[in-house]
């Protein structure tokens, strides 16, 4: 796989997106309470996670501010990309790994501009081809396909067929990441078609022990 994006410093390695590859967590406000944040992600970290994406629609400014900056400092330690979901602004401040962008939210090329060629940058393409192949020509590090399966973050989400990842797959050098109710159950097949990078929120941080849940990912990486 071929890519032209940027590097990206973890403050230990330097990871290139065109190998981003294994278990990628995301974080719920409402599954994780705030003062145990730290200590869940670390759990998850340690379980082999290999990118965080901090996700959290509901805190104010000032508490999410804080809560990223502590996911942050985790992420640097233990040489793992943290993304932030949504908030431009907020990658900014705390000078995060990269931001995750969604069709409501500003668009790849400005996000670009307003963060520099140093910042990752990943987008959700739902099960459009075209605006995943739109990302890679405007310079996208990732882009993200799904949901896949019934999804209890987003329930309403339309569902995209496996055959979606396969196209991809043959369209695209950037790394594919698959989302919407994945579990170590059903990861397999999502890999199997194409999928770089398995996104789950649920499965790890709605798991009583998140460091096990994690582990069980490692198999499907292990085998592919």
């Amino acid at each position: 796989m071929v890519s032209t994006s940027p590097t990206v410093s973890t403050g230990h390695v330097t990871i290139k997106p065109d190998h981003l590859t294994g278990l990628y967590a995301i974080t719920d406000s409402a599954l994780i309470p705030a003062d145990q944040l730290y200590a869940t992600v670390e759990k998850v970290i340690s379980g082999g996670a290999t990118m965080v994406q901090f996700r959290d629609k509901y805190a104010p400014p000032a508490e999410r501010l804080q809560q990223a900056q502590t996911v942050l400092e985790l992420c640097r330690a233990r040489s793992v990309p943290l993304i932030i979901n949504d908030d431009v602004e907020l990658a900014r401040k705390i000078g995060a790994h990269g931001v995750h962008l969604g069709r409501a939210d500003l668009s790849l090329t400005d996000a670009r501009d307003y963060l520099g060629r140093s910042t990752m940058v990943g987008l959700s393409c739902y099960a459009s081809i075209a605006r995943a192949l739109a990302a890679q020509a405007a310079g996208a590090d990732y882009v993200a396909f799904g949901r896949f399966f019934p999804s209890k973050t987003k329930p309403l989400a339309k569902h995209v067929d496996l055959s979606i990842l396969s196209e991809a797959r043959q369209q695209l050098t950037l790394p594919i990441v698959a989302i919407g109710g994945i579990t170590a159950e059903n990861g397999q097949a999502l890999l199997t078609a194409g999928a770089d990078m398995l996104a789950v929120i649920h499965d790890l941080f709605g798991h009583a022990d998140p460091c096990q849940a994690a582990e069980r990912y490692k198999p499907l990486f292990e085998k592919n």
